[in-house]
C-alpha cells in the first residue's frame, strides 16, 4: 500500500550546485554523460494537480496531472506520474529482498520506525545495483504502461536511520534517474529538501513536495526546480497559506492524509 503522510525531516538547505540540464519548450535536455537518452517531458508547471497513490479514480475536469501507483494504470488524456516505494519494502514483502534488506550489526532487520517498513541496503555500489535492477523493472512497468514520469519515494530514508548515508540515498537515486531517462520518463525528487539544489548529482528533473507549504520548505524546492514543483498539502490552513504564496507559480492540492477516492467519508481535494 503507498502512502501518503511523511515525517519530515528538519534539515536545513544545502548550498547550490550547478546543473546539468536545461527545458527547452517543456522537454528536458540532459548535458549530462547520459545525453543519448531520449528527452523527457516534465510536468506542466502550475497545473492543476490530483494525488492519487491510495487510489485510482476519474480525475476532475480540471485535472491536468495525476500521480498513481504503479500497479494502476495512466489516467487517459492527462500527465501521469508512476509512484514507487523505492528505498524501503513494502510491509509483508520483507521475503521478496532476501539480503537487500538493511541489517544492523546484530544482523536485525531495520525499520523505518514510522511506517514500519525495512529500509533496503543501499550501502555500497554492489547493494545498490542489485535494489536498482528490481526497481527499475517498475520503472519498465510504468513506461510501458505509458505513465510520463516515476516518483521515487523515500528518497530522504537516510533521514530516519543513522545506517544510511546521504551519499548513499543520491548515488542510488542517480542510478533510478538514468534508467528512467533511458526509458523516456522524467523523474521526480520526493519531499527531500536539502536535495534540491543537488540535481547534477541526483538527476532529477522535477520535485513533489509534501507539506512544504506548513514547514515553509516551498522556496527550497524552487531554488532547486524553479516552478517545476508539484506541492501537496494536508490541513485546509497550511493549503490556504501555500495557494497564497506559492498558487499562482506552483502545483498546489489538498489532500486527506489516507488519499482515499471520492466518496469516503474522509476524501478531500482541492486546488488552487
Amino acid at each position: 500500500m503507498p502512502h501518503a503522510h511523511r515525517v519530515r525531516s528538519r534539515k536545513p538547505a544545502v548550498v547550490a550546485a550547478s546543473l546539468t540540464c536545461a527545458v527547452v519548450g517543456g522537454l528536458l535536455v540532459s548535458s549530462s554523460a547520459n545525453a543519448a537518452a531520449p528527452a523527457v517531458e516534465l510536468p506542466p508547471a502550475n497545473a492543476p494537480f490530483d494525488y492519487q497513490i491510495g487510489q485510482a479514480y476519474t480525475p476532475a475536469s480540471d485535472v491536468e496531472v495525476v500521480s498513481r501507483d504503479h500497479t494502476a494504470s495512466p489516467a487517459a488524456g492527462l500527465y501521469n506520474i508512476c509512484y514507487i516505494n523505492a528505498f524501503q519494502a513494502q510491509p509483508g514483502a520483507e521475503d521478496e529482498w532476501g539480503d537487500l534488506l538493511l541489517t544492523d550489526a546484530d544482523g536485525e532487520v531495520v525499520y523505518d520506525p514510522d511506517w514500519d517498513e525495512a529500509f533496503l541496503d543501499i550501502r555500497t555500489a554492489a547493494k545498490r545495483q542489485q535494489v536498482a535492477a528490481k526497481v527499475n523493472t517498475w520503472i519498465d512497468a510504468c513506461a510501458d504502461k505509458g505513465f510520463d514520469a516515476v516518483e521515487p519515494d523515500n528518497l530522504d530514508s537516510f533521514t530516519r536511520t543513522d545506517l544510511i548515508s546521504k551519499a548513499n540515498a543520491k548515488a542510488f537515486v542517480r542510478l533510478l534517474a538514468d534508467h528512467a531517462h533511458d526509458k523516456g520518463l522524467a523523474i521526480g525528487q520526493k519531499n527531500t529538501p536539502e536535495l534540491s539544489t543537488e540535481r547534477s548529482a541526483t538527476g532529477l528533473d522535477f520535485a513533489v513536495a509534501e507539506e512544504c507549504g506548513e514547514w515553509k520548505e516551498c522556496g527550497d524546492y524552487t531554488e532547486g526546480f524553479n516552478d517545476d514543483v508539484i506541492v501537496i498539502e494536508y490541513q485546509q490552513k497550511y493549503f490556504d497559506e501555500t495557494c497564497a504564496q506559492w498558487g499562482g507559480r506552483l502545483s498546489v492540492v489538498l489532500r486527506d492524509v489516507l488519499v482515499t477516492a471520492p466518496g469516503g467519508s474522509g476524501y478531500v481535494r482541492k486546488a488552487c
